[in-house]
């Protein structure tokens, strides 16, 4: 260590790059969450996220009505929404991003939108808290439904 570089500088300059690295990490989907996400009514072989017909925002198809099961919902993170149907034939978007923490949500199960960082729970007819820690609603994003398309407003 030369030039004026203590080990001090080094353990702490190390200790900050190693924080923000995990920092950059947190929230941004990539916490391990599947790619599917389905509840007890799902069918098999439903259409994942990433197969979904079209992942353009602002007017592209998002997916087809049949491919988001009644009672509960499917989440495309590459667009931060989750799509959920309440009711049959009802459908409803809200952000992906929980209010707590901003991870994306990582399922919809038994009615409500859950975060797995810290156990969230949101209801899927209206986006709001059904258990904490999060104390906000998650924001209701526009779509449009005709026929069986569902798209981003």
């Amino acid at each position: 260590m030369t030039n004026g570089t203590t080990r001090r500088t080094v353990l702490v300059t190390g200790t900050a790059v190693a924080l923000a690295a995990a920092c950059s990490e947190y929230g941004n989907g990539n916490d391990g969450a599947s790619d599917t996400t389905t509840d007890s009514t799902s069918k098999p072989g439903s259409q994942s996220p990433s197969e979904s017909p079209s992942q353009a925002p602002g007017g592209g198809q998002l997916t087809r009505t049949g491919d988001i099961p009644e009672g509960g919902g499917k989440i495309f993170k590459d667009q931060k929404v989750v799509v959920t149907q309440p009711q049959r034939g009802e459908f409803k978007a809200f952000s992906a991003v929980c209010t707590h923490m901003g991870c994306i949500v990582s399922s919809v199960a038994n009615g409500t939108i859950d975060c797995a960082c810290h156990g969230s729970e949101f209801h899927i007819a209206d986006g709001s808290v059904a258990r904490g820690p999060a104390t906000k609603p998650l924001p209701e994003e526009k779509i449009t439904v005709s026929g069986d398309s569902i798209r981003l407003t």
